[in-house]
């Protein structure tokens, strides 16, 4: 006969090591207004999945997709702009 029991590393999987760090965190809160517009832009499409989509619906999807990349060269900029460590030479 085969006894089940649970495995207690398993069961207590979630410790401190696997939080994220601040570094982490930071990142995340810098890409937030990314990650943002993206659910709009989704949350833009999937109103559209079920009909076809009128003029206004074409509309909010060409909004939402300007947005997204306007965030996304947004968040670019600032990473360029802090992340070089010198001038030209």
């Amino acid at each position: 006969m085969n006894h089940i029991v649970t495995v207690q590393g398993a069961v207590t999987a979630f410790a401190e090591f696997m939080e994220p760090t601040d570094a982490e965190l930071d990142a995340i809160e810098q890409e937030m207004p990314v990650i943002l517009a993206d659910v709009d832009l989704l949350d833009a499409q999937i109103i559209a999945l079920d009909r076809e989509p009128n003029e206004v619906d074409a509309r909010r999807i060409r909004r939402a997709r300007r947005r997204a990349l306007a965030a996304r060269v947004a968040q670019f900029n600032s990473t360029t702009s802090t992340s070089q460590p010198g001038g030209a030479a």
